[in-house]
């Protein structure tokens, strides 16, 4: 049966180790979603493809077990935010490591302006800085549930907590700053575009003259 106490692996290694494109879009994902190894990648790749062969296994059965495993297949990922209500198992194998790693706590933390970057984002889920629905979780790769999306803050014992904090301080002028500059932007295209316009209605005809 083997040692109950030895837990099994959630991932596979790939079987190619080399592979420079493979390679690429793991690093390429590290940076973009603040993983902090590649295992959690592949095991992440692992429960996509779990749910790809669960998924192919139920569409080819008609069994009344497999109706109702498929129905709990469907309710499972619009619950993890993974497919909207009307998902079909069509677009189950359409899901990408993009799309659950979307849904990951540090992706949530960042995009709430609760930290500026995913490395500072999973900093602060280690430290058990955050709440989710009003329990502190320290994984970096918890799977935000849909009915949790709008109960991420700072735990209320947290630092962080106070308004006043250097770094809340900063984060704050910085966002700050950056809607100035896009503000500023979007002024400037603007007044580019108004300027284009205006040459355009005043421009005059070319007249061809006649031989």
């Amino acid at each position: 049966m083997g040692n109950i106490k030895k837990l099994k692996k959630s991932y596979e290694r790939p079987k190619k180790p080399w592979e420079k494109d493979r390679i690429l879009q793991e690093k390429e994902l590290i940076k973009k979603y603040g993983y902090g190894t590649k295992k959690e990648i592949w095991r992440f790749n692992a429960l996509l493809r779990g749910f790809r062969q669960q998924s192919r296994a139920i569409f080819a059965s008609t069994s009344a077990q497999s109706k109702k495993e498929g129905e709990n297949l469907l309710k499972k990922v619009y619950n993890m935010g993974l497919l909207d209500e009307k998902a079909t198992f069509d677009d189950i194998l359409g899901l990408t490591i993009d799309d659950i790693s979307k849904r990951r706590l540090v992706n949530f933390v960042v995009s709430k302006g609760l930290a500026r970057t995913p490395t500072q984002a999973r900093q602060f889920i280690v430290h058990k800085h955050i709440l989710v629905n009003g329990n502190k979780v320290d994984s970096p790769n918890y799977i935000v549930l849909r009915k949790e999306e709008n109960n991420i803050e700072f735990a209320d014992n947290s630092v962080l907590k106070d308004p006043k904090h250097p770094l809340i301080v900063s984060m704050a002028s910085i966002s700050k700053d950056t809607k100035l500059e896009e503000e500023e932007k979007i002024v400037k295209k603007l007044k580019e575009d108004s300027k284009a316009d205006f040459k355009t209605a005043n421009k005059k005809p070319v007249v061809e003259e006649k031989k």
